[in-house]
């Protein structure tokens, strides 16, 4: 069985028309891939287009630029292979136990209508393996249908980055959609903390999200749990039971 997870990361470096530089919001990668490779992973970092990730300037200042996040950033072999992420297009779903979806606003832009990647999470939901994501990464699922016709998110307890963090992070009137609003269209039972910006995750099934960027190391620890739930043999299940 493969032990392997794809890390989807944006390729879009600015909001379109408003002269502001946007690109993946760095923690969300490392939280992720901090918890998950002491457990034996590897990782495959995809975009939509494949090639470079720019990286959202307000991630590394402050409290989002933590101890963990700036080691990975002064790591120069981590950071070189942000600039040669695979194409979705050409990825092989079979390759992988789950993928998950890193977030920044640039996310917004080229996520949603990406086909490539909405098969790999078609195909691999269909196939009994996960599906995560933390902050705006949700945009990647939003418009993701099975092979029913429903929408991967129809019916499932969800979370993302929520329209008020959007509003209290200044971004709302540069944005080009309300996703919150959108995952509600789509069917989603979306759930959000109670305080802004607080850490919240939520698993439906094989459907692992998380809010905000303070909630990227339990979203991989709880992804981990369900990777794990979905290898176990039933017969060890039922004889436990």
């Amino acid at each position: 069985m493969p032990k392997k997870i794809a890390i989807v990361v944006t390729n879009q470096s600015e909001y379109p028309g408003h002269n502001r530089p946007t690109g993946l919001w760095l923690s969300e990668l490392v939280h992720f891939w901090d918890v998950l490779e002491p457990e034996g992973f590897e990782f495959d970092l995809v975009s939509p287009k494949g090639g470079e990730t720019p990286l959202e300037p307000k991630s590394l200042k402050g409290v989002a630029f933590d101890r963990a996040t700036k080691a990975r950033y002064e790591d120069k072999a981590f950071m070189e292979r942000l600039k040669h992420t695979l194409a979705a297009s050409d990825v092989n779903w079979e390759d992988y136990d789950a993928v998950y979806y890193t977030g920044g606003h640039g996310v917004m832009y080229d996520f949603l209508d990406d086909e490539g990647l909405q098969a790999l999470n078609r195909n691999l939901y269909e196939n009994g393996r996960v599906v995560s994501a933390v902050c705006h990464g949700y945009c990647g699922l939003l418009n993701t249908k099975l092979s029913n016709g429903e929408y991967l998110i129809q019916g499932k307890t969800m979370t993302g980055f929520s329209w008020l963090e959007e509003r209290l992070a200044g971004v709302a009137k540069k944005v080009p959609y309300n996703s919150e609003e959108e995952a509600k269209k789509r069917g989603a039972d979306y759930k959000k903390a109670l305080l802004p910006f607080a850490p919240h995750v939520r698993v439906h099934d094989r459907l692992i999200t998380g809010q905000n960027p303070g909630s990227a190391t339990q979203t991989a620890k709880r992804t981990l749990e369900v990777i794990r739930e979905t290898k176990r043999d039933p017969a060890e299940v039922e004889q436990r039971v």
